[in-house]
């Protein structure tokens, strides 16, 4: 049965791994996360796996772990069923103990600022287990003393999808900054073309002026000369006509 297959460490190992592995891929996309990742520089450690967490710089390593302490879990189930109050409070509190040295151990290995985020994640494959941490009061002891954040199934996607949003939001200031950036630039062209244009409309008033000066002071003292040009065709043509009706004798009558 299931808690023979369960008896085996390693066996539990593996399906909390492959538990958690499903929730990950079916939330985030590959790009978003990375699997048994050395976190720590220098370090042989490895995570299972680290959710990628944008910043400035790139991005930060958010470690996710998973733990099934099976044997001291499945024990403290059949002192419920026992009724026997002292050993339920025994089996209790080994469990507790489990799960705060699960919690340092995770401390110590994967949680190292500035290459991951100053607190990691503690992932328990059954609801069942996760209920019992929590009515034991885990959760805030985990994140004072030992900086460690517990998730069973359900809490696991609801995190994972609060962090998506967080990442679609990121890259929406991301995107927002560089069309910023391109009005600034725009900004600082358009200056540039309204002085260039500023020039350009001077000299076209200039060139304007110049041809105004043109068209008319220029073109009078042109028609000035051509008038005079007539007046001189004229009267030179009424002497001439006169010499020729007196044979030239007309001016000394």
């Amino acid at each position: 049965d299931l808690k023979k297959v369960l008896s085996n460490v390693k066996t539990r190992g593996i399906l909390g791994e492959v538990q958690l592995s499903a929730i990950l891929s079916e939330i985030l996309a590959p790009e978003q996360y990375d699997t048994d990742v050395r976190v720590r520089p220098g370090s042989r450690e490895s995570v299972e796996f680290a959710v990628k967490i944008p910043s400035e710089g790139g991005f930060l390593y958010l470690p996710v772990d998973s733990k099934f302490p099976g044997d001291t879990y499945g024990n403290l189930k059949d002192a419920y069923e026992s009724g026997s109050p002292e050993e339920i409070g025994r089996c209790a509190k080994i469990l507790v103990n489990t799960i705060r040295s699960e919690a340092k151990s995770i401390r110590d290995k994967y949680i190292c600022p500035p290459y991951t985020t100053e607190f990691a994640i503690m992932f328990l494959p059954f609801e069942g287990l996760y209920a019992e941490v929590v009515n034991r009061g885990m959760v805030e002891i985990l994140q004072r003393e030992y900086s460690v954040n517990i998730a069973g199934p359900s809490t696991m996607a609801a995190l994972l999808n609060s962090l998506q949003m967080g990442f679609r939001t990121f890259a929406i200031q991301k995107r927002s900054g560089e069309v910023w950036q391109i009005l600034s630039g725009v900004k600082t062209e358009f200056s540039k073309f309204e002085s260039v244009l500023q020039s350009a409309q001077q000299r076209i008033s200039q060139a304007n002026a110049e041809l105004d000066k043109l068209v008319g002071v220029r073109t009078r003292a042109i028609q000035k000369k051509l008038r005079d040009i007539s007046e001189l065709e004229t009267r030179g043509g009424s002497r001439m006509s006169r010499d020729e009706d007196t044979g030239g004798k007309g001016t000394e009558e």
